[in-house]
């Protein structure tokens, strides 16, 4: 570990590990098949990158966008780490020399799409090199349990067994359930010690969820109030994207726009601009940003709510991957699950999968609705116990809880009275005192509890019981059509042994802090040398990086060594222009 620990600071400009990192180090280095769970900028790919430096033969990366092959292999190379990738975009001559490089041992890392890696001819090209470990990045998408998962990602295992080196196969990911890690360890033939899971919390992010406001007031003014900061605006469809795109550029602020009806250039462009800091906010689908490696994302909005928690919690990772503070919000409301449902209905998946999708929407809206600390509620659905966090919108959250007992009851008793049989927008109807068929043929206005909400509109009955189920005194079981069911605390609240609290519409804020002048001027200069090297601003130095300079302000080379994430050949290539730079902004 001691050359694993020089590598480290050499290439990265780090003194010590973070967590789990050593140990996934040292197990692949030993040749043992591990599986890696760090949530989003955890620094998984160290995991595999450090060993590769170490050992003789290749390591090659299975990474499932293009996108992210570049970005990587342009952030190792500008370390002078030698990799490449094998994508569609080169030409049947161009992959045969990248393959002839590594063949060679010119390159340490070869990054290639598990399409790829399922084809025989490839495989067999393969086969006559050593490849010594196999990293499978975004490894969740090889359990079918999965909320990402690929066929092409099944071929993998086979792949694995297959090549005559027989490397170690190391698989990493930021999302993964119990049941998806246990899928992943035994398709791959990774043993029970190999697992390594660091947790799944991000202590730079906060999460907050803005419900029943006017959403498109809350974005201009969110990105109004957060000027050149990077985010990502997340929308279900291509029809919001583009009414997105054209609200907010006709506000005058600097957006694009990425989903599938695009063509290819176009999307090309407007990634590249994204990830240039020329427009520092993307409106996009979830087509974009699965391995999207730019690491000051600032923010990630969701507009329309995503289809399940695994999908959120790793899009909403997309923001501070630098460890700096970032926000993760969601903009909810009951309207956009219709549009999940809708997909759900027309996939082409059988029944099964369909009611595991309806449940996985309605821990989205769970989510959505509950009153407690929103990271603690992710984690417990990953199976991780832990505290409020203290920095979402629900811990941090001021307001006095209303006492809401006598509403509640309202709605428990009608649950009951309904004798448990039916779903949410029934019972929202008799409570509100609808006099639509089916109440009239169920002879549901007989009810004792028929109308005695009549006073509240429909959309705040549904929200409330929303509510209810989030906060575990109703549940929903079912899929399509859950049923409601009164729980044990339900019943508590039906004697009057326990009261129910909620607190009030949350209002939109705007927290990401203004960047100071040093700080804007040594992005400048970053902005300038990426536009010469055609690379990200990112791959030169990242946020957090620039900012330990501002806060060390170092007057020589050697000084400039000491800050974190300034390895030795960035410090031969930038550390003069930096430090020429630096000071000229003090000195002015």
């Amino acid at each position: 570990m001691d050359a694993a620990l020089a590598v480290l600071k050499e290439k990265f400009g780090y003194d010590s590990f973070r967590p789990g990192q050593d140990t996934a180090v040292s197990r692949v280095l030993h040749g043992e098949n591990t599986l890696v769970i760090m949530p989003t900028g955890g620094g998984k790919s160290l995991c595999y990158q450090i060993p590769a430096m170490l050992l003789d033969g290749l390591t090659v990366v299975v990474s499932p966008l293009i996108a992210l092959m570049k970005d990587q292999v342009d952030a190792l190379n500008d370390n002078d780490i030698p990799a490449t990738f094998i994508n569609s975009t080169l030409d049947y001559q161009d992959a045969d020399e990248r393959l002839s490089m590594a063949a060679r041992g010119e390159v340490k890392l070869l990054y290639v799409a598990p399409e790829r890696l399922a084809m025989s001819g490839f495989q067999a090209e393969l086969a006559d090199l050593n490849v010594q470990v196999l990293a499978i990045d975004e490894a969740h998408c090889i359990s079918q349990w999965g909320h990402d998962f690929r066929p092409s990602y099944l071929a993998l295992q086979e792949v694995a067994k297959s090549l005559p080196s027989h490397p170690t196969v190391v698989a990493l990911t930021a999302t993964a359930t119990e049941r998806v890690a246990d899928d992943v360890c035994q398709r791959l033939d990774i043993p029970a010690e190999g697992r390594i899971n660091t947790g799944f919390a991000r202590e730079n992010l906060s999460f907050q969820v803005v419900r029943d406001q006017d959403k498109d007031k809350f974005l201009i003014d969110y990105l109004r109030l957060n000027p050149d900061q990077s985010g990502i605006v997340y929308a279900a469809t291509r029809k919001e994207v583009d009414r997105l795109d054209a609200l907010l550029t006709k506000k005058h602020l600097p957006v694009t726009k990425y989903h599938a009806g695009l063509s290819e250039e176009e999307r090309s462009q407007n990634q590249e601009d994204f990830l240039f800091d020329r427009k520092p906010v993307m409106i996009a689908t979830n087509a974009f940003g699965m391995g999207i490696d730019k690491s000051n994302v600032r923010f990630v909005i969701h507009d329309q709510v995503p289809a399940d928690l695994e999908s959120y919690y790793q899009e909403a990772g997309r923001a501070g991957r630098d460890g700096l503070p970032s926000e993760a919000i969601l903009l909810f409301s009951q309207g956009d699950l219709h549009i999940r449902r809708f997909f759900i209905d027309q996939s082409e998946g059988d029944e099964d999968y369909k009611q595991r999708e309806y449940q996985k929407l309605q821990v989205m809206n769970q989510y959505a609705n509950t009153g407690e600390c929103l990271q603690e509620y992710i984690l417990q659905y990953f199976g991780q116990e832990s505290a409020p966090c203290q920095r979402c919108s629900n811990c941090l959250d001021q307001r006095e809880a209303v006492d809401v007992t006598t509403d509640a009851q309202k709605v428990l008793s009608c649950v009951v009275r309904m004798r448990e049989r039916f779903g949410k927008g029934l019972v929202a109807q008799v409570l509100g005192g609808s006099a639509n068929q089916r109440i009239r043929e169920l002879h549901l206005q007989d009810l004792p509890t028929y109308g005695i909400m009549a006073s509240m509109p429909q959309k705040r009955i549904s929200e409330f019981i929303d509510f209810l189920v989030a906060s575990e005194y109703l549940e929903a079981l079912g899929g399509q059509y859950p049923i409601l069911h009164v729980t044990a605390s339900g019943a508590a609240v039906l004697r009057g042994e326990e009261k129910v609290m909620r607190k009030q519409a949350i209002q939109a804020r705007a927290a990401v802090p203004v960047d100071d002048a040093l700080f804007q001027k040594l992005r400048a200069v970053r902005r300038e040398l990426a536009e010469e090297q055609g690379v990200p601003p990112f791959v030169i130095f990242s946020d957090k990086t620039l900012r330990a300079i501002c806060t060390a302000q170092p007057q020589t080379l050697d000084e400039m060594a000491d800050v974190k994430g300034i390895g030795q050949a960035k410090l031969t290539r930038y550390g003069e222009i930096f430090l020429t730079a630096l000071q000229e902004a003090v000195a002015s």
